[in-house]
């Protein structure tokens, strides 16, 4: 069987996802999209992440708190956190956003928290970064990140930065925004980042790629993405395929698992 891709980011979880899910699935199959990580972004969502996943080994759950929900994490949902993420594939999605209405303050502290739970558990982390990556960076250092690393989800840094994440053991992801017309930054990491350390994404429901803007995202539309980027690296679709699919599997330590037979 040819190999896969998997879409390291996507809310299966969500609506109108969710309420679509077996032709979104089909869908995906027939583009040749065979894994999909569904990452946490509210502790009430939780069971519905359990949910989806136990219908179909292709999906994969996380479990985390997404920067605008920090003001949900008290002493009872960590302690559900650190028993959930025994079920799951990395802690996430966690990480800093200046843009939300949580002060950033309270973030840093549901961040860390969420790291520590990581790292005790030895689980890779999916980082929601924006505006703040000089911070992120400082944190995961102080935490001792780099002892389980994770993927830096829908990465909209720069290339130096991109490579501050990759010293740290973090993977950069590549989301449809690399086939928008005014893409700038994604562009350059899509190019000159090492392919080894590159990971596609949808971020489906958002993000969608130009081609289908002004609708809903998909995991299909995931061939977006891989065949922007073959054209920029100038290299195979399959080539992209295999390298990325073979990177998530690494660093999110699919090798072995039920999982892996999938892809």
């Amino acid at each position: 069987m040819t190999i896969g891709l998997i879409d390291s980011h996507c809310h299966l979880d969500l609506e109108p996802l969710h309420s679509l899910l077996p032709d979104i699935m089909r869908e995906a199959a027939a583009a040749g999209v065979r894994g999909f990580i569904v990452p946490g972004v509210h502790p009430d969502g939780w069971g519905g992440i359990m949910a989806v996943a136990a219908q179909d080994a292709r999906i994969i759950p996380a479990y985390g708190i997404h920067p605008m929900h920090a003001g949900t994490l008290n002493d009872h949902v960590l302690v559900r956190l650190s028993k959930l993420a025994v079920g799951g594939i990395a802690i996430g999605e966690t990480g800093l956003d200046p843009s939300c209405a949580v002060p950033l303050e309270q973030q840093e502290r549901v961040f860390r928290e969420q790291l520590r739970v990581a790292v005790t558990l030895q689980l890779p982390v999916l980082i929601h970064c924006r505006q703040a990556f000089q911070r992120v960076v400082t944190i995961l250092r102080e935490e001792r990140a780099d002892r389980v690393g994770g993927i830096m989800h829908a990465f909209s840094g720069s290339l130096e930065m991109a490579r501050e994440f990759i010293r740290l053991g973090f993977a950069i992801s590549i989301s449809g925004t690399v086939t928008w017309n005014n893409a700038v930054k994604p562009l350059r990491i899509a190019r000159e980042i090492p392919l080894e350390h590159l990971v596609l994404e949808t971020d489906a429901p958002d993000m969608t790629p130009e081609r289908f803007r002004g609708t809903f995202n998909r995991p299909a539309w995931l061939t977006e993405t891989a065949l922007r980027v073959a054209v920029l690296r100038d290299i195979g679709l399959d080539e992209v395929t295999s390298v990325t699919t073979s990177n998530v599997i690494r660093v999110l330590r699919l090798e072995g698992t039920a999982h892996e037979a999938v892809f």
